[in-house]
Protein backbone atom coordinates (compact mmCIF):
# COMPACT_ATOMS: atom_id res chain seq x y z
CA UNK A 1 0.00 0.00 0.00
CA UNK A 2 1.54 3.26 -0.62
CA UNK A 3 2.22 5.35 1.91
CA UNK A 4 -0.59 7.54 3.80
CA UNK A 5 -0.49 11.29 2.29
CA UNK A 6 0.10 13.57 5.44
CA UNK A 7 -2.00 15.86 6.57
CA UNK A 8 -1.53 19.73 5.47
CA UNK A 9 0.17 21.95 7.66
CA UNK A 10 -2.10 24.41 9.29
CA UNK A 11 -1.20 27.71 7.93
CA UNK A 12 -2.03 29.50 11.46
CA UNK A 13 0.67 30.46 13.60
CA UNK A 14 1.73 32.72 16.38
CA UNK A 15 1.98 35.48 14.15
CA UNK A 16 -0.68 34.72 11.42
CA UNK A 17 -4.00 33.54 14.37
CA UNK A 18 -6.97 31.93 13.40
CA UNK A 19 -9.66 34.59 13.02
CA UNK A 20 -12.47 32.73 15.34
CA UNK A 21 -16.16 33.81 15.05
CA UNK A 22 -17.67 34.55 18.48
CA UNK A 23 -21.03 32.52 18.68
CA UNK A 24 -21.95 32.82 22.21
CA UNK A 25 -21.47 36.20 24.79
CA UNK A 26 -23.86 35.25 27.97
CA UNK A 27 -23.66 36.64 30.97
CA UNK A 28 -23.01 34.02 33.80
CA UNK A 29 -23.98 36.85 36.63
CA UNK A 30 -27.61 37.67 38.06
CA UNK A 31 -29.17 41.19 38.38
CA UNK A 32 -27.73 41.72 42.14
CA UNK A 33 -23.85 40.94 40.75
CA UNK A 34 -20.75 43.39 41.50
CA UNK A 35 -18.98 42.18 38.07
CA UNK A 36 -19.85 41.47 34.63
CA UNK A 37 -18.19 37.84 33.98
CA UNK A 38 -19.11 35.92 30.67
CA UNK A 39 -19.14 33.08 29.12
CA UNK A 40 -17.95 33.38 25.27
CA UNK A 41 -17.96 30.66 22.15
CA UNK A 42 -15.46 31.05 19.59
CA UNK A 43 -15.97 28.89 16.08
CA UNK A 44 -12.74 27.72 15.35
CA UNK A 45 -13.93 25.52 11.94
CA UNK A 46 -11.42 25.48 9.25
CA UNK A 47 -8.60 25.71 12.09
CA UNK A 48 -7.02 22.07 11.71
CA UNK A 49 -5.03 22.67 15.12
CA UNK A 50 -5.52 20.75 18.44
CA UNK A 51 -4.93 22.18 22.20
CA UNK A 52 -5.10 20.19 25.00
CA UNK A 53 -7.60 21.01 28.61
CA UNK A 54 -5.33 22.94 30.65
CA UNK A 55 -3.97 25.15 27.83
CA UNK A 56 -5.03 29.01 27.43
CA UNK A 57 -5.44 31.14 24.01
CA UNK A 58 -3.59 34.01 22.88
CA UNK A 59 -6.68 36.40 21.99
CA UNK A 60 -5.71 39.78 19.62
CA UNK A 61 -7.62 42.66 20.31
CA UNK A 62 -8.57 45.83 18.97
CA UNK A 63 -8.81 49.24 20.58
CA UNK A 64 -12.19 50.99 21.69
CA UNK A 65 -13.11 52.79 18.24
CA UNK A 66 -14.46 55.93 20.47
CA UNK A 67 -11.17 56.55 22.52
CA UNK A 68 -9.39 56.37 19.51
CA UNK A 69 -11.32 58.93 18.14
CA UNK A 70 -11.28 60.59 20.93
CA UNK A 71 -7.40 60.78 21.48
CA UNK A 72 -7.02 61.76 17.23
CA UNK A 73 -8.89 65.01 17.62
CA UNK A 74 -7.12 65.71 20.74
CA UNK A 75 -4.07 65.94 19.15
CA UNK A 76 -5.18 67.36 16.33
CA UNK A 77 -5.15 65.12 13.54
CA UNK A 78 -7.59 64.01 11.32
CA UNK A 79 -6.90 60.08 11.54
CA UNK A 80 -5.78 59.69 7.69
CA UNK A 81 -2.13 60.50 8.44
CA UNK A 82 0.19 58.25 7.13
CA UNK A 83 2.31 56.64 9.76
CA UNK A 84 5.13 54.11 10.49
CA UNK A 85 3.31 51.91 13.56
CA UNK A 86 4.75 48.83 15.55
CA UNK A 87 3.72 46.21 12.36
CA UNK A 88 4.47 48.63 9.76
CA UNK A 89 3.18 51.24 7.81
CA UNK A 90 -0.47 52.62 7.91
CA UNK A 91 -2.80 55.35 8.55
CA UNK A 92 -3.13 57.05 12.30
CA UNK A 93 -6.46 55.47 12.82
CA UNK A 94 -5.60 51.68 12.10
CA UNK A 95 -2.20 52.07 14.05
CA UNK A 96 -4.31 53.29 16.93
CA UNK A 97 -7.05 50.81 16.94
CA UNK A 98 -4.37 47.61 15.99
CA UNK A 99 -1.32 47.84 17.05
CA UNK A 100 -0.69 50.68 19.79
CA UNK A 101 -1.35 50.47 23.48
CA UNK A 102 -3.69 53.73 23.63
CA UNK A 103 -4.73 53.09 27.51
CA UNK A 104 -1.70 52.51 29.81
CA UNK A 105 0.67 54.99 29.60
CA UNK A 106 5.10 53.86 28.82
CA UNK A 107 7.74 55.73 30.18
CA UNK A 108 8.67 56.82 27.30
CA UNK A 109 5.37 58.70 26.70
CA UNK A 110 5.59 60.45 29.74
CA UNK A 111 8.98 61.40 29.75
CA UNK A 112 7.98 63.30 26.31
CA UNK A 113 5.23 64.85 28.22
CA UNK A 114 7.69 65.64 31.70
CA UNK A 115 10.31 67.31 28.80
CA UNK A 116 7.59 69.10 26.37
CA UNK A 117 4.49 70.39 28.42
CA UNK A 118 4.76 73.89 29.89
CA UNK A 119 4.23 73.08 33.30
CA UNK A 120 4.35 69.63 34.47
CA UNK A 121 6.98 70.00 37.57
CA UNK A 122 5.56 66.97 39.99
CA UNK A 123 5.50 64.66 36.79
CA UNK A 124 9.71 65.15 36.18
CA UNK A 125 9.98 64.83 39.91
CA UNK A 126 7.74 61.70 39.84
CA UNK A 127 10.12 60.28 37.05
CA UNK A 128 13.29 59.80 38.79
CA UNK A 129 14.14 55.89 40.06
CA UNK A 130 14.11 56.81 43.98
CA UNK A 131 10.45 57.49 43.48
CA UNK A 132 8.79 54.78 41.13
CA UNK A 133 6.50 53.72 44.12
CA UNK A 134 4.65 57.41 44.14
CA UNK A 135 4.79 57.24 40.65
CA UNK A 136 3.07 53.97 40.28
CA UNK A 137 0.53 55.55 43.21
CA UNK A 138 0.03 58.83 40.78
CA UNK A 139 -0.63 56.95 38.05
CA UNK A 140 -2.96 54.20 39.46
CA UNK A 141 -6.41 55.04 37.11
CA UNK A 142 -4.81 57.38 34.78
CA UNK A 143 -4.35 56.50 30.85
CA UNK A 144 -2.82 58.18 28.20
CA UNK A 145 -5.56 60.52 27.51
CA UNK A 146 -5.54 62.01 30.75
CA UNK A 147 -1.96 63.56 30.00
CA UNK A 148 -3.56 64.49 27.09
CA UNK A 149 -6.45 66.32 28.58
CA UNK A 150 -4.33 68.03 31.24
CA UNK A 151 -1.39 69.39 28.71
CA UNK A 152 -2.74 70.97 25.59
CA UNK A 153 0.03 72.85 25.43
CA UNK A 154 2.05 69.74 23.59
CA UNK A 155 1.28 69.62 20.10
CA UNK A 156 2.40 65.98 18.83
CA UNK A 157 2.56 65.26 14.95
CA UNK A 158 1.00 61.74 14.49
CA UNK A 159 4.62 60.51 14.51
CA UNK A 160 5.71 61.34 17.28
CA UNK A 161 3.01 60.54 19.03
CA UNK A 162 3.15 56.76 17.45
CA UNK A 163 6.45 56.67 18.45
CA UNK A 164 5.80 57.26 22.09
CA UNK A 165 3.24 54.29 22.66
CA UNK A 166 3.81 50.89 23.26
CA UNK A 167 2.86 48.15 21.30
CA UNK A 168 -0.48 46.51 21.88
CA UNK A 169 0.18 43.17 23.07
CA UNK A 170 -2.48 40.26 22.66
CA UNK A 171 -3.97 38.59 26.21
CA UNK A 172 -3.99 35.01 27.30
CA UNK A 173 -6.91 32.93 28.27
CA UNK A 174 -7.78 29.90 30.50
CA UNK A 175 -9.47 28.10 28.48
CA UNK A 176 -12.53 26.82 29.76
CA UNK A 177 -13.55 23.96 27.41
CA UNK A 178 -12.41 20.21 26.27
CA UNK A 179 -12.62 20.02 22.09
CA UNK A 180 -13.71 16.25 22.72
CA UNK A 181 -17.03 17.77 24.28
CA UNK A 182 -16.65 21.29 22.07
CA UNK A 183 -15.78 20.04 18.73
CA UNK A 184 -14.43 23.21 16.83
CA UNK A 185 -15.16 25.63 19.24
CA UNK A 186 -13.34 27.12 22.39
CA UNK A 187 -14.98 28.68 25.58
CA UNK A 188 -13.63 31.42 27.69
CA UNK A 189 -15.13 32.21 30.83
CA UNK A 190 -13.78 36.37 31.74
CA UNK A 191 -14.37 39.25 33.79
CA UNK A 192 -15.50 42.00 31.66
CA UNK A 193 -13.22 45.41 33.02
CA UNK A 194 -15.60 48.10 33.74
CA UNK A 195 -14.22 51.14 36.06
CA UNK A 196 -14.00 54.77 36.60
CA UNK A 197 -11.25 57.18 37.53
CA UNK A 198 -11.18 60.69 37.50
CA UNK A 199 -14.41 61.00 36.42
CA UNK A 200 -14.27 58.89 32.97
CA UNK A 201 -15.20 55.20 32.38
CA UNK A 202 -12.71 53.33 31.52
CA UNK A 203 -12.99 49.71 30.15
CA UNK A 204 -10.31 46.69 29.84
CA UNK A 205 -8.97 46.48 26.03
CA UNK A 206 -9.34 42.82 25.96
CA UNK A 207 -12.58 42.26 27.68
CA UNK A 208 -14.59 44.22 26.06
CA UNK A 209 -12.91 43.96 22.77
CA UNK A 210 -15.18 39.98 23.17
CA UNK A 211 -17.82 41.91 25.09
CA UNK A 212 -18.67 44.83 22.94
CA UNK A 213 -17.00 44.75 19.41
CA UNK A 214 -16.38 41.38 18.36
CA UNK A 215 -19.75 40.62 17.21
CA UNK A 216 -19.01 40.80 13.77
CA UNK A 217 -15.50 41.18 13.72
CA UNK A 218 -13.10 38.34 13.27
CA UNK A 219 -11.03 37.27 16.95
CA UNK A 220 -7.53 36.10 15.56
CA UNK A 221 -6.62 33.24 18.35
CA UNK A 222 -3.83 30.93 18.73
CA UNK A 223 -3.48 28.18 21.58
CA UNK A 224 -0.99 28.91 24.02
CA UNK A 225 1.09 25.24 25.48
CA UNK A 226 0.90 24.95 28.84
CA UNK A 227 1.65 22.04 31.90
CA UNK A 228 -1.24 22.41 33.50
CA UNK A 229 -2.12 19.01 32.66
CA UNK A 230 -4.63 16.76 33.70
CA UNK A 231 -3.21 13.53 35.09
CA UNK A 232 -2.31 10.68 32.69
CA UNK A 233 -3.57 8.30 34.23
CA UNK A 234 -7.49 8.56 34.32
CA UNK A 235 -8.16 7.16 37.83
CA UNK A 236 -5.95 9.45 39.48
CA UNK A 237 -8.12 12.02 41.91
CA UNK A 238 -7.66 15.77 41.42
CA UNK A 239 -8.74 18.64 43.82
CA UNK A 240 -9.24 21.53 41.90
CA UNK A 241 -9.21 25.26 43.56
CA UNK A 242 -10.90 27.70 40.96
CA UNK A 243 -12.81 30.71 42.76
CA UNK A 244 -14.41 32.98 40.24
CA UNK A 245 -12.90 32.75 37.07
CA UNK A 246 -10.33 30.28 37.89
CA UNK A 247 -12.84 27.97 37.49
CA UNK A 248 -12.12 28.58 34.41
CA UNK A 249 -9.78 25.30 33.57
CA UNK A 250 -11.84 23.41 35.85
CA UNK A 251 -14.76 23.28 33.24
CA UNK A 252 -12.78 21.69 30.78
CA UNK A 253 -10.91 18.96 33.17
CA UNK A 254 -14.70 18.15 34.02
CA UNK A 255 -15.56 17.91 30.32
CA UNK A 256 -12.72 16.02 29.38
CA UNK A 257 -13.19 13.38 32.20
CA UNK A 258 -16.28 12.93 31.30
CA UNK A 259 -15.96 12.37 27.69
CA UNK A 260 -13.16 9.62 28.47
CA UNK A 261 -14.95 8.05 30.37
CA UNK A 262 -12.06 8.51 33.40
CA UNK A 263 -12.88 7.07 36.88
CA UNK A 264 -10.85 9.19 38.79
CA UNK A 265 -12.57 11.38 41.68
CA UNK A 266 -13.21 14.65 40.88
CA UNK A 267 -13.23 17.61 43.40
CA UNK A 268 -13.86 21.03 43.06
CA UNK A 269 -13.92 24.09 45.32
CA UNK A 270 -15.49 27.63 43.21
CA UNK A 271 -15.79 30.51 45.39
CA UNK A 272 -17.42 33.76 44.56
CA UNK A 273 -19.13 36.46 45.69
CA UNK A 274 -22.56 35.44 46.52
CA UNK A 275 -24.28 32.12 45.74
CA UNK A 276 -27.85 33.79 44.09
CA UNK A 277 -25.87 36.11 41.30
CA UNK A 278 -22.39 34.59 41.11
CA UNK A 279 -22.97 31.16 40.66
CA UNK A 280 -21.18 30.59 37.51
CA UNK A 281 -22.45 27.28 35.55
CA UNK A 282 -23.88 26.54 38.32
CA UNK A 283 -26.81 23.77 35.81
CA UNK A 284 -23.72 21.99 34.46
CA UNK A 285 -22.17 21.69 37.98
CA UNK A 286 -25.14 20.01 39.28
CA UNK A 287 -25.59 17.70 36.15
CA UNK A 288 -21.90 17.00 36.64
CA UNK A 289 -22.50 15.76 40.13
CA UNK A 290 -25.94 13.80 38.91
CA UNK A 291 -23.69 12.44 36.47
CA UNK A 292 -21.12 11.02 39.19
CA UNK A 293 -18.28 12.83 37.14
CA UNK A 294 -18.13 15.13 39.49
CA UNK A 295 -17.32 13.77 43.11
CA UNK A 296 -17.54 16.72 45.51
CA UNK A 297 -18.31 20.51 45.44
CA UNK A 298 -17.87 22.64 48.24
CA UNK A 299 -18.18 26.19 47.03
CA UNK A 300 -17.23 29.50 49.14
CA UNK A 301 -19.68 33.17 49.09
CA UNK A 302 -17.10 35.75 50.38
CA UNK A 303 -20.33 37.97 50.55
CA UNK A 304 -23.16 35.95 52.18
CA UNK A 305 -22.14 36.36 56.10
CA UNK A 306 -21.27 38.55 58.00
CA UNK A 307 -17.23 36.66 57.95
CA UNK A 308 -16.27 36.14 54.52
CA UNK A 309 -15.60 32.64 53.19
CA UNK A 310 -12.77 31.95 51.03
CA UNK A 311 -11.97 28.77 49.23
CA UNK A 312 -8.84 28.31 51.41
CA UNK A 313 -11.60 28.07 54.20
CA UNK A 314 -13.36 25.39 52.50
CA UNK A 315 -10.04 23.64 52.29
CA UNK A 316 -9.35 23.91 56.10
CA UNK A 317 -13.01 23.12 56.73
CA UNK A 318 -12.02 19.58 54.94
CA UNK A 319 -8.89 19.12 56.17
CA UNK A 320 -9.06 15.07 56.93
CA UNK A 321 -10.77 14.27 53.77
CA UNK A 322 -8.05 16.70 51.65
CA UNK A 323 -5.00 15.01 53.26
CA UNK A 324 -6.72 11.31 52.88
CA UNK A 325 -7.16 12.47 49.69
CA UNK A 326 -3.71 13.84 49.22
CA UNK A 327 -1.46 11.55 50.98
CA UNK A 328 -3.64 8.12 51.02
CA UNK A 329 -4.90 8.37 47.63
CA UNK A 330 -2.44 10.11 45.07
CA UNK A 331 -4.72 12.94 44.87
CA UNK A 332 -3.30 15.43 42.37
CA UNK A 333 -4.21 19.53 43.76
CA UNK A 334 -4.64 22.25 41.09
CA UNK A 335 -4.80 25.83 41.96
CA UNK A 336 -6.62 28.56 39.65
CA UNK A 337 -6.65 32.69 39.67
CA UNK A 338 -5.27 34.93 41.39
CA UNK A 339 -1.87 34.86 41.53
CA UNK A 340 -1.29 37.68 44.52
CA UNK A 341 -3.49 36.62 47.41
CA UNK A 342 -5.89 33.94 46.83
CA UNK A 343 -2.92 31.57 45.71
CA UNK A 344 -0.94 32.69 48.56
CA UNK A 345 -3.81 31.81 50.72
CA UNK A 346 -4.58 28.57 49.13
CA UNK A 347 -0.47 27.35 49.68
CA UNK A 348 -0.86 28.19 53.33
CA UNK A 349 -3.94 26.19 53.69
CA UNK A 350 -2.03 23.26 52.13
CA UNK A 351 0.52 23.74 53.94
CA UNK A 352 -1.43 23.86 57.38
CA UNK A 353 -3.11 20.95 56.43
CA UNK A 354 -0.13 18.60 55.41
CA UNK A 355 1.39 19.66 58.83
CA UNK A 356 -1.53 19.08 60.96
CA UNK A 357 -3.07 16.46 59.64
CA UNK A 358 0.31 14.52 58.74
CA UNK A 359 1.96 14.91 61.74
CA UNK A 360 4.68 16.92 60.29
CA UNK A 361 7.51 19.85 61.55
CA UNK A 362 7.72 23.24 59.28
CA UNK A 363 10.44 21.51 57.87
CA UNK A 364 9.18 17.94 57.04
CA UNK A 365 5.78 20.09 54.91
CA UNK A 366 8.07 22.21 52.92
CA UNK A 367 10.05 19.09 52.03
CA UNK A 368 6.33 16.99 51.22
CA UNK A 369 5.46 20.47 49.35
CA UNK A 370 8.21 20.50 47.14
CA UNK A 371 8.10 16.39 46.12
CA UNK A 372 4.60 17.25 45.64
CA UNK A 373 5.51 19.61 43.12
CA UNK A 374 8.45 17.98 41.41
CA UNK A 375 5.70 14.81 41.07
CA UNK A 376 3.66 16.89 39.53
CA UNK A 377 0.86 16.80 41.57
CA UNK A 378 0.76 20.26 42.72
CA UNK A 379 0.44 22.31 39.77
CA UNK A 380 -0.51 26.08 39.29
CA UNK A 381 -2.36 28.41 36.75
CA UNK A 382 -2.38 31.84 38.68
CA UNK A 383 -2.46 35.02 37.26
Amino acid sequence: MPPETPAAASPYTRTNPFPGKLVVNRSLCGEDSEKDTRHFEIDLTGWGLNYEVGDSMTVWPTNDPALTDEIIKIIGASGDEEVKGPNGPKTLRAALLRDCRITQTTPKFLKAVAERASAAPLLNDLLKPERKQDLDTYLWGMEVIDFLIEHPSIKWTPQEFVDVLAKLMPRLYSISSSLKAHPNQVHFTIDVVHYESRGRKRKGVCSTFLAERAQNAPIPVFPNTSRFRLPEEGSTPIIMVGPGTGVAPFRAFLQERKAVGAKGKNWLVFGSQHEHCNYFYKEELDELKRDGVLTRLDCAWSRDQADKSYVQHKLLENAVEIWKWMDSEGAQFFVCGDARRMAKDVDAALRKIIQEQGGQSEDQTNVYVEKLKSDKRYKRDVY
